[in-house]
C-alpha cells in the first residue's frame, strides 16, 4: 500500500558533471588547470577546448547516450575527452592502454561505441575497433590518417557548448573492471552517483582541498586516477601529468618539489617503489598532505617504510570500481609507524560517509563482529549495474546489497579487515586458508621484497599454498631456507608447499600484483621446492 501523502519527485535532473569544468573556467579562468611538461592550460582554455570538441563531435552525429571509446596514454586530450563526453551526455569508455588490440576491440563491440579517440601509438587498436564497431567518427590525438579527424582541429573552435540535460541515473562512464577470469565487465557509472562520489572523496579522503592545492597524476586516467582528477576539477585543483611514458621515481619527486604537490593517487606497489627509491631523499616533498593508495591493501612492512620517508600523509581507501572507491577510509592519523594505534594494524579503515557495510554468509545472513564472510555494501556510491549483462547483475546484487567478492570481517567498532578475495582463499586438508596472513609473515623477512601466495591442486590435501617471492636487490635466499624460516610462525597447514623466486612478480597494467598472473607464472615453471 502506498504511503498516504507520498508524492513523486518533480524532477530527477542533476548537474551534468561536465559543467564542473565550466564552473572553474568562470571562477578561476586564468589559473592553471592542467600542466604537462612546460605546457600549461588555464581553466578557461581547457573549457574552451572541451566545448569545441563536444560541438565537433555533435556535428558528426555523436549525441546523448552514445559511447565514446578512448585508447590513449595520459595526455591532455585524455582528460579533455572525459569532459567532452560528459557535456554531450555521452558515455566515456576509457580503456587500459596496455590492453591488446583484440581486447580493446571486444570492449568496443560490447559497449556499442560510436566514436573512437586514440593516440598515434595505437593505430592497430584503431583498426581493430573500426572492424568491430559501427563508428560515426574516429579522432586521432596525433597523426591522423585518411578519414580520421585531428584532435587539435576539433579543439580549435570558440563557441560555448551547452551541456546536455541529464538525470540522476543517466550513464556517463563505463568503468571496465579488470576481472580475474573471462572478459571484463562494464560497470555503469552515472551523473548522480559520481556527484555523490566526488563529495565523498572530498569529505573523507582530502578534506580542506582548494585551488591552492596541486595534484600529480601517476596512474592511468582510464580508471581510479581519472576519478581522482575529476574530484580535483571540482575544487579547481591543477593536475600535473608526468612527462615520460615510463614510471620514473626521480621525475615524480622532482615534480612534487617543483609544483608543491599536495596530493596524489596511486596503488601500494607504486608507493613502495617511490619510497624505496633514492630520489625520495633528493627532493623536498614536505608539501604532500594526502598520498592516497587503493586497489589493494598495503603490507605493514611497506606502510612503515612509507611513513618513515613521507610522514603521516598516507590515506588508504578500499573501494571497487563498482562502488567507485567509496567503501572505507583509513585517514592519516590512523597510519602509525609503530604498532600502537588502537589495534588498527591491518585494517583498511571504517565505512565512508553514508555507506553501509555488511559481512554476509553464503545465504546473505549478516555476520557478527570478528566473523569472516563476504564484504557487501550499499549506499549512493554503488553503481547502476553492469551494462547489458543481466547474469552478472544477478550474481552481484542480493537484497539490495552489492557483493564485492572480497572476504573480511568487522571489529566491534566497525573497522574493516580484508582477508582477501573469495577466489584467493583455498581449502587445504579441509581447512580454509587465507593467503594474506602468510604473505604478511613472509614480508617481515628482511630479504623478501614482494610476495603472493596462491592455492594450487595437491594430491594429498586437495589444495596447498604455493608462494611467489621477489627478493631485495642483492639478497640471496633459497626457497628451502625461507620455508624453514617460516616454521613456527604460522600453523603447519598454512605453510606454502613450494616457493618460487622471481626477479619481480608479475603485475597488471595498473601496477597491482594479481593472483591470476602469479598463478600463470608459477604454472610456467618447475623449480619449486617441496615444503614437506
Amino acid at each position: 500500500m502506498a504511503t498516504e501523502g507520498a508524492v513523486r519527485p518533480y524532477s530527477t535532473r542533476v548537474m551534468n558533471l561536465g559543467d564542473l569544468l565550466t564552473q572553474q573556467a568562470r571562477r578561476l579562468a586564468f589559473r592553471p588547470g592542467l600542466i604537462w611538461g612546460e605546457r600549461v592550460w588555464t581553466w578557461a582554455e581547457l573549457n574552451r577546448r572541451v566545448d569545441a570538441v563536444a560541438a565537433g563531435l555533435a556535428a558528426r552525429g555523436i549525441a546523448k547516450g552514445d559511447r565514446v571509446l578512448v585508447q590513449s596514454r595520459n595526455t591532455n586530450a585524455m582528460l579533455e575527452s572525459l569532459f567532452a563526453a560528459f557535456k554531450l551526455g555521452a558515455v566515456w569508455v576509457p580503456t587500459n592502454f596496455r590492453l591488446s588490440a583484440e581486447e580493446v576491440a571486444w570492449i568496443a563491440k560490447a559497449s556499442g561505441v560510436r566514436a573512437l579517440v586514440y593516440d598515434a601509438a595505437f593505430g592497430g587498436h584503431a583498426d581493430a575497433v573500426a572492424a568491430s564497431a559501427d563508428l560515426a567518427v574516429t579522432v586521432a590525438i596525433t597523426d591522423p590518417r585518411p578519414g580520421e579527424v585531428a584532435w587539435e582541429a576539433l579543439a580549435e573552435g570558440d563557441a560555448a557548448f551547452e551541456s546536455a540535460a541529464v538525470d540522476r541515473d543517466d550513464p556517463c562512464w563505463f568503468f571496465f573492471t579488470s576481472g580475474t577470469t573471462g572478459h571484463p565487465k562494464a560497470a555503469v557509472l552515472t551523473h548522480g552517483q559520481l556527484a555523490f562520489v566526488i563529495n565523498n572523496h572530498l569529505a573523507d579522503l582530502m578534506p580542506g582541498t582548494t585551488e591552492a592545492d596541486a595534484s600529480l597524476v601517476v596512474a592511468p586516467l582510464s580508471h581510479g586516477a581519472g576519478m581522482h582528477q575529476l574530484v580535483q576539477v571540482a575544487r579547481g585543483v591543477p593536475s600535473i601529468l608526468l612527462e615520460g611514458e615510463r614510471f620514473d621515481a626521480d621525475e615524480v619527486f622532482r615534480l612534487i618539489e617543483r609544483h608543491r604537490v599536495t596530493n596524489l593517487f596511486t596503488v601500494p606497489t607504486i608507493v613502495k617503489r617511490l619510497v624505496e627509491d633514492p630520489a625520495v631523499d633528493r627532493y623536498d616533498h614536505a608539501s604532500l598532505r594526502h598520498v592516497i593508495y587503493a586497489g589493494a591493501p598495503m603490507y605493514r612492512a611497506d606502510q612503515r617504510t612509507a611513513l618513515h620517508k613521507l610522514g603521516k600523509v598516507l590515506v588508504q581507501y578500499f573501494g571497487l570500481g563498482e562502488v567507485t572507491g567509496n567503501i572505507t577510509v583509513l585517514p592519516p592519523h590512523l597510519h602509525d609507524i609503530e604498532d600502537v594505534v588502537q589495534g588498527r594494524i591491518g585494517s583498511c579503515g571504517f565505512a565512508r560517509t553514508c555507506i553501509d557495510i555488511s559481512i554476509q554468509d553464503e545465504t546473505g545472513g549478516r555476520l557478527g563482529a570478528g566473523e569472516t564472510g563476504e564484504i557487501c555494501v550499499t549506499g549512493a556510491a554503488v553503481f547502476a549495474g553492469y551494462f547489458d549483462n543481466p547474469e552478472a547483475n544477478a550474481k552481484a546484487f542480493r537484497d539490495g546489497w552489492f557483493r564485492t567478492g572480497d572476504l573480511g570481517h568487522l571489529d566491534d567498532e566497525g573497522y574493516l579487515y580484508i582477508t582477501g578475495r573469495a577466489s584467493d582463499m583455498y581449502i587445504s586438508g579441509g581447512s580454509n586458508v587465507y593467503p594474506r596472513e602468510i604473505e604478511e609473515k613472509l614480508l617481515t623477512h628482511p630479504a623478501v621484497r614482494e610476495v603472493a601466495i596462491v592455492g594450487m591442486p595437491d594430491p594429498d590435501w586437495g589444495e596447498a599454498g604455493v608462494a611467489a617471492v621477489a627478493l631485495e636487490p642483492g639478497a640471496a635466499l633459497s626457497a628451502q631456507d625461507l620455508l624453514a624460516w617460516l616454521d613456527g610462525k604460522v600453523a603447519k597447514y598454512k605453510r606454502p608447499r613450494e616457493v618460487h623466486v622471481f626477479e619481480e612478480l608479475p603485475k597488471s597494467g595498473y601496477g597491482k600484483i594479481t593472483k591470476r598472473l602469479v598463478r600463470e607464472a608459477i604454472e610456467a615453471r618447475t623449480d619449486g621446492v617441496d615444503a614437506a
